[in-house]
């Protein structure tokens, strides 16, 4: 199992949203590395869902649910359908996980403008215990 970092601006598209679909599609991704990573992707891989825009956090955690297919509104692009899991029991924000050294290399980090990003088992499991604190 892989672990993944899916950005979405919450006024378009919110972790409440996908919750309430249940299952959707995560479409309109254009950046090449970030398509490099959903063609990555596989069912049953984890992915954490980052709030944009004022909030700047990580707010909930979806699993993959299918294999990378032709994104329905270009097919020159992919896209998965990812399913709501749970919402953490609150907010990792960017600021705190900016001041903690253990990301420092982490793309969220360093590449902040990237949509979909890796996540390492190791830096999943520390964002799960802040999310707990």
């Amino acid at each position: 199992m892989n672990y993944w970092l899916l950005k979405t601006e919450p006024e378009d598209y919110s972790f409440a949203d996908l919750k309430h679909a249940g299952m959707d599609v995560w479409d309109g991704v254009r950046n090449r590395q970030a398509q490099k990573n959903i063609r990555a992707m596989s069912p049953g891989d984890q992915a954490f869902i980052y709030h944009t825009g004022n909030e700047k956090a990580i707010v909930g955690v979806a699993e993959i649910v299918s294999p990378p297919f032709s994104d329905p509104t270009d097919d020159q692009f992919h896209a998965i359908n990812v399913r709501a899991q749970y919402a953490l029991p609150r907010p990792v924000t960017l600021k705190e996980i900016k001041e903690a050294p253990q990301f420092d290399k982490w793309s969220l980090v360093r590449q902040p403008r990237l949509s979909v990003m890796p996540v390492s088992a190791k830096h999943w499991q520390q964002v799960i215990e802040m999310s707990k604190e």
